[in-house]
C-alpha cells in the first residue's frame, strides 16, 4: 500500500510539474524527417526547449533522466554504488556543481532560464504521459536539475576527467609525485577532427566546415542530432549530448562551428600554510583565513549513507590537508555557471563580429573552435579559461603561496590565445594537436606564448588531416566528405619501408615470406577490404612496447615527415613472427581483411567497418573493444559527423554512426549505421522545402499517443 501511495503521489507531482499557465505542447510542433531527426518548430524559446526535451525522451529517456541524476549527485543511490559512481557523487559535491548553479540561477539571463524551465517541463510531461517508462523513485525534474546536469557534463572534460581529483589526492596522501599522477590522466584518449575552408579553396566560392568529434559511445557522450527553430529568434541545426537542453555544435543560416578537445592548463595546485594559532585557518595576505568545513553525505543503494569530510577556501576546494598545510585546486571552471549561456549565444550569432563577441564571454573552459560563415570568413581559436600565472610554469606540483600576489587572479583574454582569422592558404584545421601548426602557411611561434601554454607537437592524425588540405585542391561538399572518410594509415607510410627492408634481408621461411609479400602489396589503408592492415597493426602493437620506436622522432623543423623509420631493428622480426602467430590463433589467418576483424554492430546490424586508431595516423577514427567472438567491435571515435556549405542557404550532409534512437524497437535504432559503415552520409533537411521532402510525421508533444 505504501509503495502504491508513493507512486500515486509521484504521478500527481509530475502532472502538476508538467502544467503551465499556457500549455507548452500547443506552442511547439515536432517534425521527424528521414532517419528520425527531430525538427522542433516553436512559438518561443521555452516551448522549443519543451519540444526538444520531449523528442530526446522519445529516443533516449533513460539517458536523459540519468543526466538529471548526475546533476543531483545521486548516481550511487539509483544506479549502483560502484567505486566509480561513489567517486563521481562525492567529487561533484566537492566541486559544488549543484550549489554553484542553484546559488546563481537567478543571475542567468531570462532567455536561458526559459530554456532550462521548458526543458524540465518537457521531461516531466513525458514522464506523466508515459508512466510505464519511469521508475517509482523518479521524481519531477526542476530547471535547477537541468542546469546542474549541464554543469557536470562540462566538468567531465575538466575536473572529472580521468578522476583528476582522486589521483591527486591519493598521490599526496601517499607522498608521491603529483605531476606524475596528472600525466597519467592526460594519457586518456579524447579527440576530434575539424576543417574549415575559405571560398578560395572551394569550387563554388562558398566556405565549408567539417565537424568530426570523437567520443566514447557511452551514455555520457551520446550525440543527439536535432534542428531547433523559433522564427525571428534563432534557427539552428546540430548536436548535443543526450540530456543537453541546447545544441553545442552546428550551424544556423549564416555561420557554424565545431569543437575539438584541447588541453589547456586549467587549474593550479597551491599549498597554503595552516595557522598554528587558529584551528582550520590558513595564513594568507598577512591574515588568518578560515576554511569552510562540511561532512558530506551521499546515499547509496538502499539509502545507505556514506560520508566524507570536505574543506573549501576562497581560492577553491581543498584537495588534501596535513598537519601544516592545505592544498587548494584553483580554477576558473570551479566558479563558472554560464557555459550553457555562451553556447546558446553562439547559436544566435549571425556574423563573425557577433560570434567573436560571444567567445569573449570565456565561459566555456576549453575546446578548440573552428568556424566558417556565409560571408566567407573562417576562423580558429585555441579556446580556454587559462590562468595567467604569476609564477613559473610548474606542471601540477604544488606551489607554496602566502599572498594574493603569488596566485593567479586573471585569465588570458581571448586576444592572447592562439588563433587564426582568414589565414593564407584558405584553411584551418585541428586534430587535437597544439595549435601552432593549425595552418602550415602561417605557423604560430611557440616562443610568442607563455611557458605554461602547450609545447608544439604534431600527431600523425593531425599530419594526415593537414595532408588532405595543405595543397591547391578546391573542394565541394562531396570531396570534403570523401576526405573525411580517408582510409590511409599514415604510420605505415612512415615505417613500412624500413620494416620491409629488414624482413626482406632476414632468413624467412616460406610462410613468413608470403606474409612479407602481403605487406608489400598492402596499400597502407584501413579500408574494410584491405589485407595486410591487421597483420601490420598487431605487429606494431608488439613492436612498440620497447623504446626507440622511430629512427627519427617528430621534429618541428620537419613537421610533416617525422616521425620516420624503424628505431629498433632487432625487435622487428620477433614481433613479426609473434604477430603472424597471434593473427592465426585469434582469427584463423594472418592475411585476414580489416573488416573481418573490425566490426560495427548495432542490434541486428553487423558490418565490416574501415577506420582505426588515431595513433596509427588514421583520420577516420574508430575505437574498438573486443567482442565475445574475438572480433573488435566499434565503441568510440567517430560518432556524429557533418559537413556544411555556407551558400545563400546552408547545404549540409551528416551521419550519426549509432543512429538517432536508443530504443531497439525503433526504426531509427540502427538505420544510419549502414551509411556510416559504407562511408556515406545523409542529406540534412534544413529549409522548409527540404524538411517537407523528407517528412515522416508531424505532431505536438503528447498528441502522437492520442
Amino acid at each position: 500500500m505504501r509503495s502504491f501511495i508513493c507512486c500515486l503521489l509521484s504521478l500527481v507531482a509530475l502532472a502538476v510539474a508538467a502544467e503551465s499557465p499556457v500549455d507548452l505542447a500547443d506552442q511547439v510542433t515536432i517534425r521527424r524527417t528521414e532517419y528520425g531527426v527531430p525538427h522542433i518548430l516553436a512559438d518561443n524559446e521555452k516551448a522549443a526547449a519543451y519540444g526538444f526535451a520531449w523528442a530526446q525522451c522519445e529516443d533516449h529517456f533513460p539517458i536523459v533522466y540519468k543526466s538529471v541524476v548526475r546533476g543531483r549527485s545521486e548516481v550511487s543511490r539509483w544506479y549502483g554504488a560502484s567505486e566509480g559512481n561513489v567517486e563521481y557523487d562525492f567529487q561533484t559535491r566537492q566541486l559544488r556543481a549543484r550549489k554553484r548553479v542553484v546559488d546563481n540561477f537567478h543571475r542567468l539571463p531570462a532567455d536561458y532560464r526559459s530554456v532550462l524551465t521548458g526543458f524540465a517541463a518537457g521531461i516531466n510531461a513525458y514522464m506523466a504521459a508515459h508512466p510505464e517508462e519511469r521508475e517509482d523513485w523518479m521524481t519531477p525534474v526542476t530547471p535547477h536539475d537541468v542546469g546542474c546536469a549541464w554543469q557536470v557534463a562540462v566538468m567531465r572534460f575538466t575536473f572529472l576527467r580521468g578522476n583528476v581529483i582522486g589521483r591527486l589526492k591519493r598521490a599526496m596522501e601517499q607522498d608521491e609525485n603529483t605531476q606524475a599522477a596528472l600525466e597519467m590522466v592526460s594519457e586518456a584518449p579524447m579527440g576530434s577532427n575539424t576543417i574549415a575552408l575559405a571560398p578560395t579553396r572551394t569550387k563554388n566560392g562558398h566556405a565549408l566546415l567539417l565537424n568530426n568529434p570523437h567520443q566514447p559511445w557511452s551514455e555520457e557522450a551520446n550525440y543527439y542530432e536535432a534542428h531547433l527553430t523559433v522564427p525571428g529568434v534563432y534557427n539552428f541545426y546540430g548536436s548535443t549530448f543526450a540530456g543537453g537542453p541546447i545544441l553545442s555544435t552546428g550551424f544556423n543560416d549564416n555561420l557554424g562551428w565545431s569543437h575539438t578537445v584541447n588541453h589547456p592548463d586549467l587549474y593550479e595546485l597551491y599549498e597554503v600554510t595552516l595557522d598554528p594559532a587558529k584551528p582550520d585557518h590558513y595564513l594568507f595576505d598577512g591574515g588568518s583565513i578560515p576554511l569552510e568545513h562540511e561532512v558530506v553525505t551521499i546515499l547509496t543503494e538502499g539509502d545507505t549513507p556514506l560520508q566524507r569530510e570536505f574543506w573549501w577556501s576562497p581560492l577553491g576546494p581543498v584537495i588534501h590537508r596535513n598537519d601544516t598545510s592545505a592544498f587548494i585546486l584553483r580554477s576558473v571552471g570551479y566558479e563558472q555557471y554560464q557555459t550553457g549561456v555562451q553556447w546558446y549565444r553562439m547559436t544566435k550569432a549571425q556574423n563573425l563580429e557577433e560570434f567573436r563577441t560571444v567567445l569573449a564571454m570565456q565561459e566555456i573552459p576549453m575546446f578548440n573552435v573552428s568556424y566558417a560563415d556565409r560571408a566567407g570568413n573562417i576562423m580558429y581559436l585555441w579556446n580556454g579559461t587559462v590562468p595567467d600565472l604569476p609564477h613559473p610554469a610548474h606542471g601540477y606540483e604544488a606551489v607554496p603561496v602566502r599572498s594574493t600576489d603569488e596566485v593567479w587572479t586573471r585569465i588570458h583574454p581571448v586576444e592572447e590565445l592562439m588563433q587564426h582569422i582568414n589565414p593564407a592558404g584558405g584553411y584551418v584545421q585541428n586534430c587535437n594537436s597544439p595549435p601552432y601548426l593549425t595552418n602550415l602557411h602561417l605557423p604560430l611561434k611557440r616562443e610568442d606564448y607563455p611557458a605554461h601554454f602547450p609545447d608544439n607537437d604534431l600527431s600523425l592524425r593531425t599530419q594526415h588531416g593537414l595532408g588532405l588540405i595543405h595543397n591547391d585542391t578546391k573542394f565541394d561538399l562531396e570531396s570534403l566528405m570523401k576526405a573525411k572518410f580517408s582510409m590511409k594509415m599514415l604510420l605505415a607510410d612512415r615505417v613500412k619501408p624500413d620494416l620491409l627492408k629488414i624482413l626482406g634481408e632476414a632468413d624467412l621461411n616460406d610462410e613468413e615470406r608470403a606474409a612479407w609479400e602481403l605487406l608489400k602489396r598492402w596499400e597502407n589503408s584501413v579500408r574494410a577490404e584491405s589485407k595486410g592492415s591487421v597483420l601490420f597493426k598487431v605487429w606494431w602493437s608488439l613492436y612498440r612496447k620497447g623504446g626507440n620506436r622511430y629512427a627519427e622522432d617528430w621534429d618541428e623543423a620537419t613537421p610533416m615527415t617525422t616521425p620516420l623509420g624503424i628505431g629498433a631493428p632487432d625487435r622487428v622480426l620477433p614481433a613479426f613472427r609473434e604477430a603472424m602467430a597471434e593473427c592465426s590463433r585469434r582469427w584463423g589467418s594472418w592475411d585476414v581483411a580489416w573488416g573481418d576483424v573490425h566490426r560495427i554492430r548495432r542490434g541486428d546490424v553487423d558490418l565490416p567497418v574501415g577506420g582505426g586508431d588515431g595513433a596509427l595516423g588514421c583520420f577516420r577514427v574508430c575505437d574498438f573493444t573486443e567482442g565475445e567472438d574475438g572480433r573488435y567491435v566499434m565503441n568510440g571515435g567517430d560518432g556524429y559527423v557533418f559537413v556544411v556549405e555556407f551558400g545563400e542557404t546552408p547545404k549540409a550532409w551528416s551521419v550519426l554512426a549509432y543512429s538517432q534512437s536508443g530504443r531497439p524497437d525503433s526504426p531509427h535504432y540502427n538505420d544510419q549505421t549502414p551509411l556510416f559503415a559504407n562511408n556515406q552520409m545523409k542529406p540534412v533537411a534544413f529549409t522548409e522545402g527540404e524538411i517537407n521532402a523528407q517528412l515522416l510525421r508531424t505532431y505536438r508533444p503528447g498528441s502522437e499517443n492520442k
